[in-house]
């Protein structure tokens, strides 16, 4: 059974730093382009980053270029998303997302982090 689950999230300080990871299982990992979105509360999903299947291109939204990497291990099944300077209007559920040539997704549950003083 295809599978993504996040993990990392919690609270923390404005200007912090946080790492965020995404365990795949039961898909062929490497042939999947990656995705991080968020959803803050009350509001729609937003596309944060992504990387292609083999990690050589990726992308960030402009709302958090500049603090925010996306990584994957292929070897690992793992994706991360690397977030520092953290404000609060970083505060959101953090999903994982996989997507294949053929249009097949796959969600994770989320993660929720949360940047409060």
């Amino acid at each position: 059974q295809a599978r993504l689950v996040e993990s990392g999230g919690g609270v923390v300080q404005p200007g912090g730093s946080l790492r965020l990871s995404c365990a795949a299982s039961g898909f062929p990992f490497i042939y999947y382009t990656m995705s991080w979105y968020r959803q803050p509360p009350g509001e729609g999903q937003e596309l944060v980053a992504g990387i292609s299947s083999s990690g050589n291109t990726s992308n960030v939204a402009d709302s958090v270029k500049g603090r925010f990497t996306i990584s994957r291990d292929n070897a690992k099944n793992m994706v991360y998303l690397q977030m520092s300077s953290l404000k609060p209007s970083d505060t959101a559920v953090y999903l994982c997302r996989a997507d294949s040539d053929d249009s097949y997704t796959i969600w994770g549950q989320g993660t929720q982090v949360t940047v409060s003083s």
